[in-house]
């Protein structure tokens, strides 16, 4: 589970804790839906707001070929990147066909907390569905000669140089972006964050030596770690992952017990949308 800084604005704290509540809520609206036999009647948009390649990405295409068969109606997996999220977010609010879905995660409340101002109501125009998944967060560093080689390296060379090792994510504001900056709170040390349109293109950095660090999901990264193109050092979940057993938890190396942060996945629809609950076929 995603805690929330202990020093968010009040008001921002408490909008991001009531939107994760109403995540939680029984889908009502959609509950409610029109029969199998009305709906769906035409293919289903599946959106989600970040680039190809992305654990976001690859995880709407893995459910939509099963979703299509339970619905019995084609799945069309549709990428909206820009804004974490924010711009997938506005058109599946706006969508009024009955047939628009969309993966969301943590950068969904992430947005609702952070920003004063969206194009949407997080709360009142946005239905979540059903929970999807929930994965730890690596810390990935490069295997070139100037990569730390394990936390022990890190913390030697952060702490003895604040500011020069790098750290990339997906953007700033993204849940990768807090979660490296919850890390380096807990680790008592600084890296420079250095904002990417994506996953592919911080992977790329790092590989080609640019930054040093990335924060991403372990599902969107396992390939490159198991065919030893980086490094995990640690994973952000408070137990280690049955899928890189091997790699220690940050509350591990940092004696931090309560150290526990996973990114979620939901589908959710557009709130009052007449259709019926995908879980239900």
């Amino acid at each position: 589970m995603t805690h929330l800084p202990r020093g968010a604005p009040g008001m921002a704290r408490r909008r991001a804790l009531g939107l994760l509540a109403a995540s939680l809520a029984p889908p009502a609206a959609l509950a409610q839906g029109s029969p199998r036999a009305a709906w769906p009647d035409r293919p289903i948009r599946f959106i989600q707001g970040f680039g190809a390649g992305g654990t976001t990405d690859i995880l709407a295409r893995i459910i939509a070929p099963p979703l299509a068969a339970a619905l019995g109606q084609p799945v069309v997996v549709e990428n909206r990147p820009g804004a974490g999220g924010t711009m997938a977010a506005e058109t599946l609010a706006r969508a009024r066909d009955g047939h628009t879905l969309m993966l969301i995660n943590n950068g969904y409340a992430v947005s609702a907390a952070l920003y004063r101002r969206l194009p949407y109501d997080p709360l009142a125009e946005v239905e979540p569905v059903a929970m999807v998944a929930s994965v730890g967060l690596v810390l990935l560093a490069g295997t070139g000669p100037e990569a730390p080689r394990d936390m022990a390296e890190l913390t030697r060379r952060a702490k003895a140089s604040p500011d020069a090792l790098h750290v990339a994510t997906v953007g700033a504001g993204s849940t990768q972006h807090l979660v490296a900056e919850a890390f380096q709170a807990a680790a008592g040390f600084r890296l420079t964050h250095v904002p990417y349109r994506g996953t592919p293109a911080a992977l790329v950095a790092l590989r080609n030596g640019e930054v040093e660090l990335v924060v991403e999901p372990a599902s969107s990264v396992l390939g490159g770690i198991r065919g030893g193109e980086a490094r995990a050092l640690a994973i952000t979940s408070r137990d280690r992952s049955p899928l890189l057993p091997e790699v220690p938890t940050v509350a591990e190396l940092l004696g931090a017990p309560d150290f526990d942060i996973q990114t979620w996945y939901r589908r959710a629809a557009p709130a009052g949308a007449r259709v019926a609950h995908p879980a239900r076929h």
